[in-house]
C-alpha cells in the first residue's frame, strides 16, 4: 500500500503501492462467476450463510448500528414526562442482531474492544515477525493486505488465513478478523496473478454502462472472497474536474476517478461498491470529502489543502449516493478542508466527521480513517495523539501500516480511557459499528 512498485517510465515520483502506487492494467476483466450463497440486500441486514472466520458471505448494506442513534450517540437515557424525573434505560437485548453484539461487547476486555478499532498491515508475499506480533499485541480486529504481488489467489490466501488466526478469542462467540485491500483496478489493484482478472483502471470503468460495472464487480469481489479478502478500500468517490486531470496528485495522476463530473463518478462509484457487496465484500467509499480538487498526496506531502469543497458542495453526491445504497464504509482523508474546517485535517476534524458525513449526510457505517501511519500529511502528529484525535472527531476504525504504531496507539487509547467520558463514549459507539458491520458481513457469530 504504501511502498512505491516499479514505476513505468514517464513516472519520476511515484506513490506507495496499493494507494496511489502505480502497476498499470488496463485489460478487461473476464467471467461473471458469483460465489454460492451470495445475494445483495442493499440497506437491508442480510443473515450470514458462513461461520465467523471465512469472512462475509452476504451484503453491501450499511451496518445499522442497531445499538447507537444516527447521529452516532448511544441511546439509553431518556427523559420522564415529569419535569426532573428520568426513566432508566431499557435492559440491553441479548436476542437478535443487537444481542449477539451486545454479548460480545460483555465477553470482551477493554484491551479488545479497543483493538476492534484498529486496522494493521499484512504483508501480501508474507507476514512479517513484526506484523504478527502488532496483531497479537494490540488484539487488532482488521489487517491491510500491502504491497503489490503477482502470486494469485493461493499465496494472498495463506496470508489471509495467518492473519485470521491471530484474532483474539472472545468467550462464547466468534469474531472474525476484516481483511481489507486495496483493489480498485488500474495502478490501483494490490493482488494481481492466477485468479485475479487484470481490472481496468477506473477512467475505463467509468465509460462502462453502470449495470456492466456492477457485474464486473461482482467478479472482482468473488476473487476477493476466493483469496481470503472480505473488504476492499473501494471504490473511489472522489471527482476531479476536467481541467484539473493531469495535475491531481492522488486521484486523477493515477486515473482513478470514475470520470469528471460527479454525477458519472457517483453512477459508477455506487455500481462498483453494489458488485462487491453481491460478492459478499465490504466495500469503501472514499476518500470523503473528497481529494480531486485537493493540492498535493496525503501519502506524500504535508500540509495538502482543498480551498474549494464546501458542506453542499455538489462534489459530495458520489459519497451521498454511496451512503443511499447502503455502502458499509466510509474512508475520511486526511486533507484539510479550508471552508469546512481550516485548522484540522479531515480525519481529526469533528466538523468534518461527526457533523457532515455523520449527522448531516446521515451515514450509520463505520467510518475509516486513510493511512494514519505513514502518511507524511500526519506526520506533525505523534501515533498516540493521531488515535485520539481521529475518534474524539468520531472516528470509527483506524488504519496504519506502521505495526510499530499499533501499541503506543492502543495504549494511548486504553490509558485516556478512565478519565474521558468523551472518548469511552466515542470508543463504545466505534465497537458496536465495528462489530455490526461484522455481523453483516458474516464475521460475527453467537454461540
Amino acid at each position: 500500500m504504501h511502498q512505491p512498485p516499479t514505476a513505468p517510465a514517464s513516472q519520476t515520483a511515484g506513490p506507495r503501492a496499493g494507494r496511489r502506487g502505480p502497476n498499470v492494467r488496463r485489460v478487461r476483466p473476464v467471467g461473471r462467476g458469483i460465489p454460492a450463497c451470495l445475494a445483495l440486500g442493499l440497506l437491508v441486514t442480510v443473515a450470514a450463510c458462513g461461520n465467523g472466520h471465512g469472512g462475509p458471505t452476504a451484503s453491501s448494506a450499511v451496518p445499522s448500528a442497531s445499538a447507537t442513534t444516527a447521529t452516532g450517540t448511544t441511546p439509553g437515557t431518556a427523559t420522564a414526562s415529569s419535569p426532573g424525573a428520568t426513566v432508566p434505560p431499557p435492559p440491553a437485548p441479548t436476542t437478535g442482531p443487537a444481542g449477539c453484539v451486545n454479548r460480545t461487547i460483555a465477553a470482551m476486555s477493554q484491551a479488545q474492544q479497543v483493538g476492534q478499532l484498529f486496522m494493521t498491515s499484512a504483508t501480501t508475499t508474507g507476514m512479517t515477525g513484526a506484523e504478527s506480533a502488532a496483531i497479537t499485541a494490540g488484539k487488532t480486529g482488521a489487517v491491510f493486505l500491502k504491497g503489490h504481488t503477482s502470486a494469485g489467489t493461493g499465496p494472498v490466501r495463506a496470508v489471509a488465513d495467518q492473519a485470521r488466526s491471530l484474532a483474539s478469542p472472545v468467550s462464547g462467540v466468534s469474531v472474525g478478523m476484516l481483511v481489507a485491500t486495496d483493489q480498485e483496478g488500474g495502478q490501483v489493484q494490490v493482488l494481481n496473478g492466477p485468479g485475479f482478472s487484470a481490472i481496468p483502471s477506473a477512467v475505463v470503468q467509468g465509460r462502462s454502462a453502470p449495470s456492466t460495472l456492477q457485474n464486473d464487480a461482482r467478479t472482482w469481489g468473488g476473487e476477493l472472497r476466493n483469496a481470503g479478502v472480505n473488504t476492499n478500500l473501494a471504490p473511489v468517490a472522489d471527482t476531479v474536474p476536467p481541467n484539473l486531470v493531469n495535475v491531481n496528485a492522488p486521484i486523477g495522476r493515477f486515473d482513478r476517478e470514475y470520470g469528471t463530473d460527479p454525477a458519472t463518478v457517483a453512477s459508477h462509484s455506487t455500481a462498483f461498491l453494489r458488485g462487491m457487496g453481491q460478492a459478499g465484500v465490504v466495500a469503501t467509499a472514499k476518500h470523503f470529502p473528497g481529494l480531486g480538487r485537493a493540492s498535493g498526496n496525503t501519502d506524500t506531502t504535508a500540509h495538502v489543502v482543498d480551498n474549494v469543497t464546501t458542506t453542499t458542495d455538489p462534489f459530495l453526491e458520489p459519497f451521498k449516493s454511496a451512503i443511499q445504497a447502503g455502502v458499509p464504509f466510509v474512508m475520511v482523508s486526511s486533507a484539510i478542508y479550508t471552508k469546512i474546517d481550516p485548522n484540522r485535517q479531515a480525519a481529526f476534524s469533528p466538523v468534518v466527521v461527526r457533523d457532515l458525513l455523520r449527522n448531516t449526510l446521515g451515514f450509520k457505517g463505520v467510518i475509516i480513517s486513510d493511512d494514519l501511519g505513514q502518511a507524511v500529511a500526519v506526520a506533525d502528529h505523534t501515533p498516540a495523539q493521531r488515535a485520539l484525535d481521529f475518534f474524539a472527531a468520531g472516528g470509527n476504525l483506524l488504519l496504519t501500516v506502521q505495526p510499530a504504531d499499533i501499541v503506543p496507539m492502543t495504549s494511548a487509547v486504553l490509558a485516556r480511557l478512565p478519565q474521558d467520558p468523551a472518548l469511552r463514549a466515542n470508543v463504545d459507539d466505534s465497537v458496536r459499528r465495528v462489530l455490526t458491520a461484522k455481523q453483516n458481513a458474516g464475521l460475527l457469530t453467537c454461540h
